[in-house]
């Protein structure tokens, strides 16, 4: 089983520094970083972009840019759990095939994003895509 770490440091000049495994930093908290409850969602497609990318790419798709949203809901009040997370996935390139795109989002749903694998019984999670031609 692979093992992972991550840092967390906290000083009052730099407020919270998260450092990944390969010692590269995200400032967490308003208002020069990302608040902590964004980085959920953030993790979530930044995971299953990184396989939609990596899966179309193997398909000879011709993507030149993929934009991806993600709208959280969470409770009103503490501790603020996370209801529902709806992903938005744009594909823009030349001659991309929409179903294509589908299963490349579902393989990384079901299959390779460790995010979505984690959250998907705990967050209902929807998505929708589209494609643009460049």
């Amino acid at each position: 089983m692979a093992s992972k770490q991550v840092q967390l440091s906290w000083t009052p000049a730099e407020s919270f520094v998260l450092k990944d495994k390969d010692d590269l930093q995200i400032l967490m908290k308003k208002p020069k970083g990302v608040s902590a409850s964004d980085l959920l969602p953030m993790s979530l497609i930044g995971c299953s972009s990184h396989d939609v990318v990596e899966i179309l790419k193997k398909q000879k798709q011709n993507l030149l840019q993929l934009k991806v949203t993600a709208e959280a809901t969470q409770d009103d009040d503490p501790p603020w759990k996370f209801r529902a997370i709806r992903i938005h996935y744009q594909a823009i390139g030349s001659g991309l095939s929409l179903e294509k795109l589908e299963k490349a989002i579902q393989l990384s749903k079901d299959k390779y994003c460790s995010v979505y694998a984690t959250l998907k019984d705990a967050v209902e999670i929807t998505h929708t895509f589209e494609i643009r031609e460049a």
